[in-house]
């Protein structure tokens, strides 16, 4: 594993810290190849709309790829050299590349060439720059644009949300139906949009064009689900809101509550650098700083890795004690371990070996111990691999 700071030298025990407080000290940093496999109705980026089994590359190296857990929405993907490729569905401009097109099943770029982070929402996106900068385009519905203006100015190009602060490690930036979440690099969390079931988390009612900060200022991590959110501080306690069904906010409470303000999630040892937290539409799943994971939701393929098809309302760990990056989409999970090693359980998994089956625990996808990053669109999967 690399140092994700280009510069060189002896680095002080302050710039140590720092790093691990961004979450990316220990962050794989090389050039990296992307592979897709699964579902495909052209979002696997392989300029068709055949689903495949085996892992196929996709063109170049990359450092950085983002899809929306839930089904047919717009894949994200950053290369080595900072640009920015989109593809998928089209719809209310959610490309950001500012053409007139139903959909692409290829990587179009959008300019730039110092992207950091993306945020894959439902028919919209957002992306940080190097610079803290961040931009957004597609539906603008409930505000979901930031702008203050006009709801449905839709945009088929990137649009700045204004400031210069905003953060560029791994969670930092987050995005689902109509609605934003963001980190501050002052550790202030941010967000806009929808607000249906209290997702915005500032225990107001009514969406909001122009981001609203949620109280604290030692947040470090965001993810978001269809009507929920969630986010983790520097202090390691875990924080949840919005809809409750299926139990997915993990607070032990059962379906059809709704919260429009955090609730803590047992513990203060959960992981608050890197890809340690994921939300979808049927639950969540975090990290804690010991290596273990933790699930939560629906049960339903086995999607909570407990070989069973219970549903929880509150945390059970998923059996292992060396997970490092996790990520999910509806019903279907994936989890990369401190061995490079890459697994998966729940709805429509394809270990590579052809086949297509539910699996209520996780199985290991191939033999490989080089991967560093994947992410989920319902059972369209992305994985990257150390070159």
């Amino acid at each position: 594993m690399a140092i994700t700071d280009k510069e060189q030298g002896v680095w002080s025990l302050d710039q140590v810290y720092n790093k691990i407080n961004q979450g990316s000290i220990w962050e794989y940093s090389g050039e990296a190849a992307m592979l897709v496999w699964g579902q495909n109705g052209g979002m696997l980026g392989l300029n068709s709309t055949t689903p495949t089994a085996t892992h196929t590359q996709l063109p170049g190296t990359w450092s950085h790829i983002e899809a929306n857990p839930h089904q047919n929405k717009q894949v994200g993907g950053i290369k080595t050299d900072g640009t920015l490729w989109t593809w998928g569905p089209n719809q209310y401009g959610g490309m950001g590349v500012n053409q007139n097109i139903e959909s692409s099943s290829s990587p179009i770029q959008i300019p730039g060439t110092t992207w950091a982070r993306i945020g894959a929402g439902d028919k919209n996106m957002g992306a940080t720059k190097t610079d803290g900068t961040l931009w957004v385009w597609g539906d603008a519905r409930d505000g979901a644009l930031g702008q203050n203006g006009p709801i449905n100015v839709h945009k088929s190009s990137p649009i700045q949300i204004p400031g210069t602060t905003w953060g560029t490690n791994h969670l930092a930036l987050a995005a689902y139906d109509r609605q934003f979440l963001a980190v501050k690099t002052d550790g202030t969390l941010w967000s806009w949009g929808n607000n249906d079931d209290g997702r915005l988390g500032t225990n107001q009612g009514g969406h909001r064009s122009s981001p609203i900060q949620i109280p604290g200022t030692t947040w470090a991590v965001c993810a978001i689900g269809i009507a929920n959110a969630a986010a983790i501080k520097t202090d390691g306690t875990l924080w949840t809101w919005g809809n409750n069904d299926y139990g997915r906010l993990g607070i032990n409470v059962g379906s059809g509550e709704r919260y429009s303000s955090p609730k803590q999630v047992p513990g203060t040892t959960w992981k608050s650098t890197g890809k340690s937290l994921s939300v979808s539409t049927d639950g969540m799943m975090a990290l804690k700083t010991d290596g273990t994971l933790w699930a939560w939701g629906s049960g339903t393929h086995g999607a909570l890795g407990q070989n069973n098809l219970t549903q929880r309302s509150s945390p059970v760990q998923i059996p292992g004690t060396t997970w490092n990056i996790i990520d999910q989409g509806e019903y279907l999970k994936l989890a990369i371990k401190t061995d490079g090693t890459l697994w998966s359980w729940g709805s429509g998994v394809t270990p590579g070996d052809g086949t297509t089956l539910s699996r209520s625990s996780p199985v290991q996808i191939g033999s490989d111990t080089s991967w560093t990053a994947m992410s989920l669109s319902y059972q369209s999967q992305f994985g990257m691999k150390q070159l």
